[in-house]
């Protein structure tokens, strides 16, 4: 590729070119630079390569320029309170340089406790109160980030916590990404309910218009060709970068037939695969019947030789994780950029 190729494939970086998400950023921003915040944490859920985590890594990045905030990514594969524990004493080491002076310390192998450390600290959730207190009198608040979240034994414990420091009035915060169907396991466990609370922000495209006007800036085009461009992606963030990088790099070379069957194998190698290895039969041969173009509800289930109300079920969960578009009364249609296209080749 190109050197100076301004897009990415990679996850959760943000690009040289991308759409931010001004509406949903904001809406989170205000939300926790409140006074009195309505809500101290958020739920951004969407499908693979919608642009989850770079919506959560720019807001994060917005917060932590300011000297008010500290913010704390943690890894959804470790103990989570363990990695808030050991990442949050790193960030206040500087902030709170008096901990050194009482021996408070916590080591990544250990349980948190220095050899001089107060008695009151007696375990992650020890540390990480003691030093919440700490930045609370300090007036700074703490934004922790999670990507990818699932419902495990660590994230049920963390959560439980989280939830005892916000009746604890801490100044603590907290983002999370997630598919629609881990969010929505998490939020429907007996023992998280109050994140069901939570706002929760789904993922919507990207705007075509928006798309339209940054592919003609960067390829130098008039806006009918980069209009589309832009249509072909479907205001798929994934997309949108994966088409962008190719047609900076073949435009001179290749047809745009070409171009676009390189974009097919992206959307399988990096995307398409892994959401069509987890879906179930029938959601498989509902999407197997489906094209680009709206097609009748009553048309599929005679396809299908399934009920309405069968189909009803199918329907609402593949709308929600963001496989098909059902806005259109009475009409379903693929949500996905050539999808059809991709899976037409799948056996199963």
């Amino acid at each position: 590729m190109k050197a100076d190729n301004p897009f990415t494939l990679t996850f959760g970086k943000t690009p040289g070119e991308y759409i931010p998400r001004y509406e949903k950023t904001q809406e989170i921003l205000d939300t926790f630079s409140g006074t009195n915040p309505v809500s101290q944490t958020y739920l951004i859920e969407g499908i693979r390569g919608s642009g989850k985590t770079v919506l959560m890594t720019a807001i994060a990045k917005e917060l932590a320029s300011s000297e008010k905030w500290i913010v704390v990514n943690l890894n959804m594969t470790r103990d989570l309170m363990e990695d808030l524990a050991v990442k949050l004493s790193e960030k206040c080491s500087k902030l709170l340089p008096d901990l050194a002076k009482t021996g408070f310390s916590i080591s990544v192998a250990g349980f948190g406790l220095g050899l001089n450390a107060p008695a009151s600290v007696q375990n992650y959730s020890g540390v990480i109160s003691e030093l919440l207190s700490r930045l609370q009198k300090k007036k700074k608040r703490v934004l922790i980030t999670i990507d990818e979240v699932s419902n495990s034994r660590t994230m049920k414990e963390f959560a439980s916590e989280f939830q005892i420091f916000l009746r604890e009035d801490y100044p603590l915060f907290l983002i999370m990404t997630g598919l629609y169907e881990n969010i929505y396991n998490v939020q429907n466990d007996p023992s998280l309910t109050f994140l069901l609370r939570s706002p929760k922000l789904s993922l919507e495209p990207l705007s075509i218009a928006q798309i339209t006007k940054q592919y003609a800036h960067i390829f130098h085009i008039e806006k009918e060709p980069a209009s589309y461009l832009a249509g072909i992606t479907k205001g798929y963030a994934f997309a949108f970068q994966a088409l962008g990088m190719l047609y900076y790099e073949y435009r001179d070379d290749l047809p745009v037939d070409e171009i676009l069957s390189k974009l097919d194998d992206m959307l399988d190698d990096f995307v398409y695969r892994k959401i069509w290895d987890g879906l179930s039969t029938t959601d498989r041969q509902i999407l197997k019947v489906l094209s680009d173009e709206p097609m009748r509800v009553n048309q599929v289930c005679e396809k299908l030789n399934m009920s309405s109300s069968s189909f009803s079920t199918y329907r609402k969960r593949l709308i929600n994780r963001g496989l098909i578009n059902g806005k259109q009364h009475g009409y379903v249609s693929l949500a996905l950029p050539r999808f059809a296209e991709v899976i037409d080749y799948y056996h199963s």
